[in-house]
């Protein structure tokens, strides 16, 4: 398979006007493996099947159920390779706890740290562009902590090293990326599955919003086509839901512990629009009626029709 890493791209990219003069990666080096080569699923569904979990057992589960879904996948040595810059992007945009489901759940991300340094990994890194102050995000919603317990180096995003990138897509045809993130040789996209209360729903291809910088709000003027681009340009390899708990009502901050729904499930998969189809139907809507998800299809970023896939559904406990 063609390694080729972002890396590897921007150090070929050209300085101009001080910004960097980027092609979409999609562009610079196609993938020498087609998805589900060799049997392997593009999917998969981790479920839990044991005794109810109180909430202070929530994080064992969890991981569980991640460690779970990976290996169903094949394992995290099908994207992880020796010596690899892995970057796990975490939802931590909100100043919340994650028992109120508006992050990802900080075992899920611990978990997947811990198998990208079994694959071989030489170094994890975990960080988001938060809404809410960093510093109280990052502790507040334990990612921090979880995932420096895990051996990941736990990074605040700089929006003033932020680069001014060339998407070529429809809607932005450049914008602000964290180099560092992007330099990483996989990306590893977690988003938890929540209520939006612009887009309906807020999962996979809207987690991209934690790698770019500058006025993000204004994205929302087209925010289905802006994350359709910023999807194409990150070539996603690997996306990893959190579905242990979601947030039904009052998203993406939410606060009201009544907005919370367990349902103890972790998903993974190479197809984000998939994935973002499962996490719709979590949430109780037709993935068709998801503008991001019926855009996302359309731009040939991947299939609403899930269990169209090499799918593989277990279960944990």
């Amino acid at each position: 398979m063609n390694r080729q890493t972002r890396r590897g791209f921007l150090k070929k990219a050209v300085v101009v006007g001080g910004s960097l003069a980027l092609r979409p990666w999609s562009l610079w080096a196609e993938e020498g493996a087609a998805a589900g080569e060799g049997g392997l699923p593009e999917m998969s569904i981790a479920r839990w099947a044991g005794e109810h979990r109180v909430e202070e057992e929530v994080g064992e589960m969890a991981a569980r159920l991640a460690e779970s879904a990976i290996s169903a996948l094949g394992g995290m040595g099908r994207f992880v390779g020796k010596g690899d810059s892995v970057w796990v992007k975490p939802n931590m945009a909100w100043n919340r706890p994650p028992e109120l489901a508006a992050t990802t759940n900080p075992d899920v991300v611990a978990a997947l740290v811990r198998l990208a340094y079994e694959a071989g990994a030489k170094k994890v890194r975990v960080g988001d562009n938060t809404c809410h102050n960093a510093k109280q995000c990052y502790v507040t919603t334990r990612i921090e902590a979880a995932a420096e317990a895990a051996g990941a180096e736990v990074v605040y995003l700089d929006e003033n090293r932020f680069r001014r990138v060339s998407l070529g897509g429809k809607r932005l045809s450049e914008w602000e990326l964290c180099p560092e993130l992007v330099e990483s040789d996989l990306v590893i996209n977690v988003p938890i599955a929540k209520h939006h209360g612009l887009s309906r729903a807020t999962l996979a291809m809207k987690n991209y919003m934690g790698v770019v910088g500058g006025k993000r709000n204004t994205w929302h003027q087209d925010l289905a086509t802006c994350l359709c681009d910023i999807t194409a340009y990150m070539k996603p390899r690997l996306v990893v839901l959190d579905a242990v708990r979601v947030l039904t009502a009052n998203g993406p901050q939410g606060g009201n512990p009544s907005d919370v729904k367990r349902l103890d499930t972790v998903a993974a998969g190479t197809d984000i629009v998939a994935i973002d189809a499962f996490g719709a139907e979590l949430l109780g809507h037709e993935p068709a009626d998801l503008e991001t998800i019926r855009k996302g299809m359309e731009a040939g970023l991947g299939t609403m029709d899930y269990r169209s896939l090499p799918l593989e559904e277990v279960t944990a406990s």
